[in-house]
């Protein structure tokens, strides 16, 4: 059907003035696509797709005049949005093949705004097949766009909100396994401390008589074969050695002691047994027992560096915090892949505190370093992380009212620096522990 010398091109839609006209195929037609929810338009299906037709309603949705659209030949493509122009030009010859093709794309309508438009072209062939002319119907879905977006972000959330939660009762359980371990162990590490304490005193004593034997001899020298019997037995027992080499027996066994207690005292400080309240705490300490609990995963192929400053007592929740820095030395150790360092910072200025954790070690992409702190993001290979770590260290700072900073370099190392209030806001302690 050919439709000649007939505007399609008025202002606005508008209904059918009469009955007659109603009749009128041809304006019962311009009356169904002007008001149709979706821009009908035409291209040449060639070069720049040229548009040759569009629906009236075009300007209702877009704020663009149809001629207008029309009269410039690249007015299609020069309103795409650039980040969604590179796919559609990419696969656009393919609607030649397929004959049809959909995309979903931001348009810039005439205000300057982007809307999220659903385009379906069609590739219409002459009665020898050869190309016609391609007929598009552009939709608006903005609205479901933004739903998408709001669900997308409530879900990711919600899986946040879970994965805290599972860390929490985590976190909880090693609390009561710390308790059991430091009841079962703290027991036989007392009465063994308590026996080398006395075994170190007995060998003095013992010592002690041996050397008032040696002077009792000096001072009565005894028959030649007795003496030489004694000095034989000096000599194959090598007193000498024993004095020194049993002294620094007793000595390591009371270090090996002293670690097994730090150890267990440092794992019951990180986790905090029943610790629900916000409260004072040193964050010092907290780094410290920290390093402890994860020095089996860095001890072999880092060495930590210190340079702590004065820092204040803090109003924190202390557990939290130190399963942030144990992500941060967990990761640093991870980003050295033979030998290195990490290096822990500290200071505090006008109300505020700073913690920095930096290491030597392979240093993160600039194309990561924005999406570093999204959730079950992780450039580490499967089943070695699940990208939840630096999230929830997020979450746990922005909690205290703080800032996680991160700065790299790739090659040279990684640098993530804490900034926490000395008294953090109300309204956040109050929701964290409401």
């Amino acid at each position: 059907m050919q439709f000649e010398e007939f505007d399609f091109f008025t202002q606005a839609p508008s209904a059918p003035a009469t009955a007659a006209e109603a009749a009128s195929p041809l304006v019962r037609l311009q009356y169904l696509v002007d008001n149709t929810p979706a821009i009908i338009y035409c291209t040449v299906p060639s070069g720049d797709f040229k548009m040759t037709f569009v629906s009236n309603n075009a300007l209702n949705v877009l704020g663009y005049r149809p001629e207008d659209m029309v009269a410039d030949p690249n007015f299609w493509f020069d309103h795409i949005h650039p980040d969604d122009a590179p796919n559609i030009f990419s696969s656009l010859a393919s609607i030649f093949t397929e004959g049809q093709r959909a995309y979903e794309y931001r348009f810039r309508a005439a205000d300057g705004s982007y809307l999220w438009m659903h385009d379906s072209l069609r590739l219409i062939r002459d009665e020898h097949g050869a190309p016609l002319e391609v007929i598009g119907s552009l939709t608006d879905i903005t609205v479901r766009k933004h739903m998408e977006q709001a669900q997308h972000e409530l879900i990711a959330k919600l899986r946040e909100a879970h994965e805290q939660l599972l860390q929490s009762e985590k976190m909880a359980s090693i609390g009561q396994l710390a308790a059991g371990i430091a009841h079962e162990i703290n027991n036989p590490v007392g009465f063994v401390n308590s026996n080398m304490n006395t075994l170190r005193s007995y060998v003095g004593t013992l010592f002690g008589v041996l050397d008032a034997y040696d002077q009792a001899l000096a001072a009565q020298p005894l028959p030649a074969v007795l003496a030489g019997r004694i000095a034989a037995a000096r000599q194959a027992a090598d007193l000498a050695f024993l004095r020194e080499d049993v002294t620094e027996l007793v000595k390591e066994s009371m270090d090996g002691l002293k670690r097994v207690k730090d150890i267990v005292q440092a794992l019951k400080d990180f986790s905090h047994v029943g610790e629900t309240e916000w409260q004072v705490a040193d964050l010092h300490h907290g780094l410290d027992s920290t390093l402890n609990i994860v020095a089996n995963e860095i001890k072999y192929k880092c060495t930590v560096e210190k340079h702590y400053g004065v820092l204040p007592q803090v109003e924190c929740l202390a557990s939290q915090l130190n399963q942030v820095f144990m992500n941060l030395l967990v990761n640093a150790g991870h980003a050295i892949k033979e030998r290195g360092t990490i290096t822990l910072r500290t200071g505090a200025e006008k109300g505020w505190v700073w913690i920095e954790v930096g290491d030597s070690g392979c240093g993160i992409p600039a194309e990561n370093l924005n999406r570093i702190f999204e959730p079950f993001f992780t450039t580490k290979p499967v089943g070695s992380g699940t990208g939840l770590g630096l999230s929830l260290s997020y979450g746990i700072v922005h909690k205290h009212g703080g800032r996680i900073e991160v700065a790299s370099e790739v090659g040279k190392g990684t640098r993530f620096t804490i900034r926490l209030p000395v008294h953090p806001p109300k309204t956040e302690a109050a929701a964290a522990t409401g």
